[in-house]
């Protein structure tokens, strides 16, 4: 098979220039950046889309590399050279790697040159409110290993945290434990079903002085979350065996964070954020303590925040379990959103 060659498409006819839209971007965050290094941060999204002017273009920074992504069309030449131009100005010594994803599956397609892909896959770190992250510009999977737009939720963990027990379910790379862990929780568990995942979690963890020892379960999370919340794990299910899972004794915990994607299927269950929320939604409030705090994330973007609070509230009510206050937490500054509606919804919940 042949090397892949990128075919953008035509670009649309635009009247602002590529380097002027990155210009005001990055002028426009310039209050944020500074609070941010105050605090030891040096991950976050430099460039956002449509929202400024790009549609499908982002540019993050993670620590001493940038990772710039295209979502709708691959970039042309012309559009590559500006971009390297413009942070080798604004931003000099940051190397820039382009992950192409604009293909079936959001795989990523372009084929790096051979000085890229040294920088690309090389381990890196970086900081966020004084946690130290792993970093890889290209691994095994295609999402980078912290997703930046969650930076308040892990922020408001860390407020919330402190001598508290902690669950993070749909764990990923276990940023919010890590962060958690950090911030003086006393106990902190990480559910996540992919291998990967939990191993670079574990060298999150490793970066950091913790105070704790944080546990990570490698299971699916209706497993664990059934079991956990006291439900029990059926061993079959529509009449078909179960495969193994991590046994886990009921528990309940002062904060539980649930952060599912969008779809997924396993013999275990469905998640399904636009149709089927309270399918997690009721066993994480079960996990949760009397008087705890539930987190929830919901990242589709056509699911309205009003609506889906409604349902978190009706689904509450009908497991016995009210919830008495609701806080609405917000993407910062960096992930811009003219009208109020991002797609990273956060709802932080008492219950």
């Amino acid at each position: 098979m042949g090397a892949f060659v990128n075919r953008p498409t035509a670009r649309p006819a635009m009247t602002t220039p590529l380097s002027d839209l990155l210009a005001a971007a990055f002028a426009a965050r310039a209050p944020l950046l500074e609070r941010l290094a105050a605090e030891r941060t040096d991950a976050y999204r430099l460039f956002h889309g449509s929202v400024e002017g790009e549609s499908g273009l982002t540019v993050d920074r993670y620590g001493d590399l940038l990772l710039a992504q295209t979502f709708h069309r691959a970039l042309a030449a012309d559009e590559l050279a500006a971009l390297e131009a413009f942070y080798a100005d604004a931003l000099p010594g940051l190397p820039l790697i382009w992950n192409d994803r604009s293909q079936a599956n959001s795989r990523i397609a372009n084929k790096l040159p051979p000085e890229k892909s040294v920088v690309a896959q090389a381990p890196r770190e970086f900081s966020e409110m004084g946690v130290r992250y792993r970093f890889q510009a290209r691994h095994a999977g295609q999402d980078p290993w912290l997703f930046l737009d969650l930076r308040a939720g892990r922020r408001r963990v860390m407020q919330e945290v402190a001598g508290k027990s902690l669950l993070n379910v749909f764990a990923y790379t276990c940023g919010v434990g890590v962060a958690a862990a950090k911030a003086g929780a006393r106990h902190v568990v990480n559910v996540d079903f992919a291998e990967s995942s939990i191993a670079v979690g574990k060298e999150n963890a490793r970066l950091n002085d913790l105070p704790i020892r944080v546990r990570f379960v490698q299971s699916d999370a209706f497993a664990a979350l059934r079991q956990l919340s006291g439900i029990g794990q059926a061993k079959f299910v529509r009449g078909k065996h179960l495969p193994p899972f991590p046994k886990l004794e009921a528990q309940q915990f002062d904060v539980v964070f649930l952060d599912p994607p969008r779809y997924a299927k396993s013999p275990f269950g469905v998640v399904d954020l636009v149709n089927d929320y309270p399918a997690l939604f009721k066993p994480a409030l079960l996990a949760t303590a009397e008087g705890g705090t539930l987190i929830c994330c919901n990242n589709v973007a056509q699911v309205e925040r009003a609506a889906w609070i409604d349902q978190l509230e009706r689904s509450a009510r009908k497991a016995g379990r009210p919830i008495r206050e609701i806080e609405t937490i917000a993407p910062e500054a960096d992930f811009p959103s003219p009208d109020g509606k991002p797609p990273l919804k956060i709802a932080l919940l008492r219950v």
